[in-house]
C-alpha cells in the first residue's frame, strides 16, 4: 500500500504547477474566519468541561504535522450512502516520508494518517489494495461527503468524552 500511495502521490506532484504546489499551504480561512468556524461548530452539551476543551479541527491547520498526544476524533464514511462513523485515535506517532498509520478499517476501505514527500500529514481513505478510491482530508472542501470534521480533546485520556452521531447526522454527547 505504501508504494501504491508514493507512486500516486509522485503523480499528483509531478501534475501539480508551482503556482497550485503553493496554495496547498495558503490558509483556506482567516483567522478571523476560522475563530468563527470553531465556534459554530462546537458540539451542543450542557457540558462546560466538553465545550470548552472539545476543538473542532480545520485541515490548514495541519494538526497531524507533529506528535500532541492528544486524541482526535474522525466522522467519515466511505461514500454517500453509508452512515457517518466516528473514530477516535491517539496522535502519538511521529511520521516520516512515506510512512502510514492506520487508524480504521470498513468494508474494505481504510482510513490512515500517510505523510507523503513534499506534503503534510494527512488523513486520508483508501480502498485497500487499490489506488483509484482515495480521499484526502485536505480537501475537505470538496469532499464533504467522506470526511465531516475532526476534533480534538485538549484534556486527558482519563475525561474523553462519549460521541455519538443522532439520526439527523449531528454529533452529540452520548445520551444528551
Amino acid at each position: 500500500m505504501k508504494k501504491i500511495l508514493n507512486i500516486l502521490w509522485s503523480i499528483t506532484l509531478i501534475g501539480t504547477s508551482t503556482t497550485s504546489l503553493f496554495a496547498c499551504n495558503t490558509a483556506e480561512y482567516t483567522p478571523e474566519k476560522l475563530a468563527k468556524i470553531k465556534e459554530e461548530n462546537k458540539i451542543n452539551t450542557k457540558n462546560q468541561t466538553i465545550r470548552d476543551n472539545l476543538e473542532w479541527i480545520a485541515p490548514q491547520e495541519k494538526p497531524f504535522n507533529q506528535v500532541d498526544d492528544k486524541w482526535y476524533f474522525v466522522v467519515w464514511r466511505v461514500n454517500k450512502n453509508d452512515d457517518w462513523k466516528i473514530i477516535k485515535f491517539l496522535n502519538d506517532t511521529f511520521l516520516s516520508d512515506e510512512q502510514t498509520k492506520e487508524i480504521d478499517l470498513k468494508n474494505n476501505y481504510e482510513l490512515f494518517l500517510y505523510k507523503a514527500p513534499y506534503f503534510p500529514i494527512d488523513l486520508v481513505i483508501g480502498k485497500i489494495n487499490n489506488i483509484v478510491s482515495i480521499v484526502q482530508w485536505r480537501e475537505y472542501i470538496k469532499n464533504k461527503t467522506y470526511f465531516k470534521s475532526i476534533y480534538r480533546w485538549n484534556l486527558e485520556e482519563n475525561n474523553l468524552p462519549y460521541l455519538v452521531i443522532d439520526d439527523k447526522g449531528n454529533i452529540k454527547v452520548k445520551d444528551e
